[in-house]
């Protein structure tokens, strides 16, 4: 992939009749400079910034742990520190000395890192590169801890070209990717066997290709088998998949460009195939799956450690069945052990695991709540186990001894997470783990013996802290990281609290949201109201959680506020919120469509429930599917919305990927009046206010081809608007010094101008 550009941003304006636009008139100066100084502290000075834990690994079933510390013995060097968990003990497993690749060189970072499954070898990833997302390009190094041997990986191979490396089970050897094929390298030799041999361009063999990346997270493409004889492997063949260009203008001379084989709603993918290959070279076994590869998803794929099968899950490509398949691995073939089902779709289940009863962990929808299940290995049912009328989110693990499953739900308040218990054998109520005495958004890596888990809570006033709990008592053994600079740091901007609120339209339909107001806040004058806006099937943000790294969203907002605004969000039907099956997917068939309707329909009661906001100052702003969100509001509601930024924006829905467009809208041939009236570019008519499109030209996920699709309609239709292109960035419009602040400050600029901020 091409670098990003770290040269300049322009900006234009596309006004009728065509012309360079007046300037408007100047915000006041002092206002203005409290804004842009607060803008300069979040993203240009990082005065804010989140500290994690980590990265850590557990060690003997959860009895110790390691993490990574700054040494204090060797210069710009990192130690691996082993905790006893019980005790807090600590103790230098790798000292950052023995990470030196050659006499007086700099120490390895480990970026990241694992240990072989005796603790005596460890793997470590750094001098990485970004692949898309990540960083899951670079050079693995293996240090033995008895010998003190410390060895590069792939040699002779180029620099940081080895992808996702793996230990066999016995630690004797190493499995990664390289240029699209895998490769096993023995230890003790040297040796390294090509396992496959067709990588291309077009064959992708161990990873997956763009789509299978963005939308199934499929990255680490294959799997050793329990013994270490062979590995199950993904390959994907996107030969007759449509190519996308992405043209770097401004790097070169002469423009770059790079092509990506990118499905688009309705058209070819790529054939996935799962094959099986002796981890000592041979010709791989595949595995004889039904139906058309270019039909069907294979989202999933694990061994069975207790049978030596390969355990997958199949989807079709409406992803509305799921099937879960057993394979002989000697022969490839199947045998069917499941199948969900569902008439809008499905959702990959990646809680899934198998139980000490033999019996595989299932998450379904079925019975109208997202639940777990124990799934026999027969195929003859499944029973349930976390009985009740709420969803759980995620299971976070099994205490096998104690015959629990750890769970992540919030039975009466969608905004928040928890940790809860259930029995594996599915009696009884499932009972609350988290203190009550802890509200706010919480997280899990519980240890395989689930017995503790490094635990993490926050609230969106409230930046995160990490600590090390007990199990099921939750007591905290010690704290890991308290951020309490940043505390300390955000404490004045903080107030006044954010408030949670439920608005309600009617029919038994409300809504949660969060709402932001000035610090000099007046209620008995009028304050504009700018919606924060996501409202796709894929994420939620009316959550009580610390927002802070990457995007500093949330601080974003504060800084609104502050400069006169009263921020709000709310999460609309459609959205993955914990209230079931059915508010969920509502949505099917007509992405954008309802959920802008609830969106009008909210903003609506919220100015006649609360005289403090000016019902003639509303204003709408989101990224990606907020950003088409946001131009349906504008388009579908002018009367309502006055002004709208919109970043990266899906205009058209037929210009998206497969997997995401077709899982919620199905395929565009069987469903072109559903995309028509999902697509905002299809109301573009309806502008009266004053909008801002802005849009990454390097964008691979969300194309720049979709706003310039709707700036071609807006000319044709004589509208006026402003828009922003940054040469060369991606989705996330955060590559190059600078590009983050100048990005915010241009959305505060263009909501400062166009709608009058302060109370009148």
């Amino acid at each position: 992939m091409t670098a990003p550009s770290k040269g300049f941003v322009y900006a234009f304006s596309l006004l009728f009749p065509f012309v360079l636009s007046a300037q408007p008139t100047p915000v006041p100066a002092p206002a203005r400079d409290a804004l842009s100084a607060q803008l300069d502290r979040i993203y240009n000075q990082t005065a804010y910034k989140e500290k994690k834990f980590g990265p850590f690994q557990w060690l003997e079933d959860g009895k110790a742990y390691t993490t990574v510390e700054p040494s204090a013995a060797t210069a710009d060097g990192k130690d691996l520190v082993r905790y006893d968990s019980a005790t807090g003990a600590r103790r230098v497993l790798v000292a950052a000395a023995a990470l030196l690749p050659a006499p007086g060189a700099k120490p390895l970072d480990p970026e990241e890192y694992a240990w072989s499954a005796d603790g005596r070898k460890l793997l470590v990833f750094t001098n990485t590169r970004k692949v898309w997302r990540k960083n899951t390009r670079g050079d693995y190094w293996v240090l033995d801890t008895t010998s003190s041997k410390l060895q590069k990986l792939g040699a002779g191979k180029p620099e940081a070209s080895l992808m996702f490396a793996k230990f066999s089970p016995d630690g004797t050897r190493v499995a990664y990717v390289q240029a699209n094929d895998l490769w096993v390298e023995d230890l003790a030799s040297g040796r390294i066997t090509r396992l496959t041999s067709d990588g291309a361009p077009t064959i992708v063999n161990g990873t997956a290709d763009w789509v299978n990346e963005e939308e199934f997270a499929i990255r680490d493409g294959f799997r050793w088998s329990p013994n270490g004889q062979d590995i199950a492997f993904w390959r994907f063949d996107s030969s007759g998949v449509g190519e996308f260009s992405l043209i770097n203008d401004t790097d070169t001379l002469y423009p770059v460009v790079t092509r990506i084989p990118y499905p688009k709603a309705g058209t070819t993918n790529s054939a996935v195939r799962i094959g099986i290959v002796s981890s000592a070279g041979g010709t791989p076994r595949w595995v004889a799956l039904p139906g058309d590869p270019r039909q069907t998803y294979v989202p999933r794929m694990e061994y069975v450690d207790f049978t030596g099968e390969v355990v997958l899950q199949q989807m079709n490509r409406l992803q509305n069945t799921n099937t879960v398949w057993l394979v002989n691995p000697a022969t490839g073939q199947p045998r069917r052990m499941l199948q969900d089902e569902d008439q809008a779709w499905l959702d990959v289940v990646d809680s899934w695991q198998w139980l000490p009863s033999k019996e595989l962990l299932w998450v379904s929808e079925k019975h109208g709540w997202r639940h777990a299940y124990a799934a026999n290995r027969d195929g003859s049912g499944m029973r349930l186990l976390t009985p009740g009328d709420f969803d759980i989110e995620t299971v976070e693990g099994v205490d096998g001894p104690g015959e629990f499953l750890y769970f992540i739900a919030s039975p009466t308040d969608a905004t928040r997470r928890y940790l809860y218990r259930a029995r594996l054998d599915g009696r009884g109520t499932p009972e609350r783990v988290t203190p009550p005495n802890q509200p706010g958004w919480h997280s899990y890596d519980i240890s395989p013996d689930g017995r503790v888990a490094i635990h993490t809570v926050s609230g969106i006033d409230r930046p995160p802290v990490t600590d090390l709990v007990q199990l099921p008592s939750h007591r905290t053994l010690r704290v890991l990281e308290d951020n309490r600079e940043l505390a300390a740091a955000v404490a004045p901007i903080l107030t006044p609290a954010t408030e949670f609120f439920r608005v309600d339209i009617g029919g038994d339909v409300s809504f949660d949201g969060w709402m932001v107001k000035p610090k000099s806040f007046d209620p008995s004058k009028k304050y504009p109201l700018l919606m924060y806006v996501y409202g796709e099937p894929a994420g939620v943000e009316a959550t009580d959680e610390w927002r802070g790294n990457p995007t500093y969203r949330m601080l974003f907002h504060r800084a609104l506020a502050d400069a006169g605004y009263v921020v709000a969000c709310l999460d609309n039907r459609g959205t993955p919120s914990l209230k079931g099956r059915a508010w969920r997917k509502s949505v099917y068939g007509e992405v954008g469509v309802l959920a802008a309707e609830d969106q009008a329909a909210a903003v609506k009661a919220l100015l006649a429930s609360r005289p403090y906001l000016d019902p003639e100052r509303v204003a709408s702003w989101g990224w990606s599917g907020g950003g088409q969100m946001t131009l349906h509001a504008l388009f579908r509601f002018p009367d309502i919305y006055k002004v709208g930024m919109v970043v990266a924006p899906v205009p058209d829905q037929t210009l998206y990927d497969t997997i995401y467009q077709e899982r919620y809208m199905g395929l565009p041939q069987q469903n072109a009046e559903g995309y028509r009236k999902g697509s905002p570019i299809s109301y573009a008519e309806g502008l009266k206010g004053k909008l801002l499109l802005v849009h990454g030209s390097g964008d691979d996920n969300v194309h720049y081809q979709g706003s310039e699709r709707l700036i071609n309609r807006l000319i044709v239709l004589g509208k006026p608007f402003d828009f922003m292109v940054y040469p060369n960035r991606t989705h996330s419009i955060n590559e190059g010094e600078g590009t983050s602040y100048h990005l915010h400050a241009l959305l505060a600029r263009h909501l400062r101008e166009n709608l009058r901020a302060g109370p009148k």
